[in-house]
């Protein structure tokens, strides 16, 4: 089944709850909630309180993405705060380092991010793991039996409303034929540009969770945007 998670990192803060049950209506089944710490992302957005807020006033799936140098200390945090799903980057491990400088060494950062993974599932969560687009995606293979999801960013993270980057549809391909091989159940999320006009693209490449923020939340009309995707995403 095909997921659309709108990221209320666009959304009207002043009428959040109007804007969540929108989406609902409009087919959405997700809500997608971007955690920046100003470190790893050089904006700063929100954090578990607010989601507490978000899981009080919506029934939605919450699809936590941590994009912080720390997930491992917010993994109860956000578990209490209802989330039920926590991405984290591979980058932020131990070892990890492809996208910002740094320690590369795999077999470090494999190794933290099995465990991470495991306290995810100890919390209650099911766990996602995310690259940036400079990653290489073969980094993720000895994890794809392990997680539940991956996000595939498909701009640099940080910031809302930029070009989708076309070779995401490569990694995304990769990803599912690995995934076919080794976790057929794995989600393929992808997040970054995607609008109503090129979702079927990435459907086409192996995706199944599409997270939109501007193209769902930005200005109104928020329930027939979520309609125009779902009417592709069905």
């Amino acid at each position: 089944m095909n997921i659309l998670a709108p990221s209320i990192l666009s959304a009207d803060f002043g009428r959040l709850k109007q804007q969540l049950d929108a989406v609902k209506e409009g087919g959405a089944k997700w809500v997608h909630f971007d955690v920046m710490d100003g470190h790893f992302v050089p904006e700063i957005s929100f954090g578990e309180p607010v989601m507490r807020s978000v899981c009080a006033i919506s029934d939605l799936f919450v699809d936590a993405h941590l994009m912080v140098y720390n997930p491992a200390d917010h993994v109860e945090a956000v578990a209490k705060a209802g989330a039920q799903m926590l991405t984290f980057h591979y980058e932020v491990m131990p070892g990890g380092a492809f996208a910002y400088g740094g320690i590369n060494d795999p077999d470090m950062a494999i190794e933290e991010a099995t465990r991470l993974i495991g306290k995810i599932h100890e919390a209650g969560m099911k766990a996602g793991i995310s690259i940036k687009p400079k990653t290489p995606w073969e980094v993720l293979k000895p994890l794809i039996p392990f997680v539940d999801m991956v996000l595939v960013m498909s701009v640099e993270p940080g910031f809302g409303g930029q070009a989708f980057i076309p070779e995401s549809l490569d990694r995304i391909r990769a990803i599912r034929e690995e995934a076919d091989r080794n976790n057929p159940m794995l989600r393929i999320e992808v997040d970054g540009g995607i609008k109503v006009n090129n979702v079927k693209t990435v459907l086409d490449a192996g995706a199944d969770t599409i997270v939109a923020g501007s193209a769902v939340l930005g200005g109104d009309d928020a329930m027939e945007k979520a309609r125009a995707f779902m009417e592709i995403l069905a």
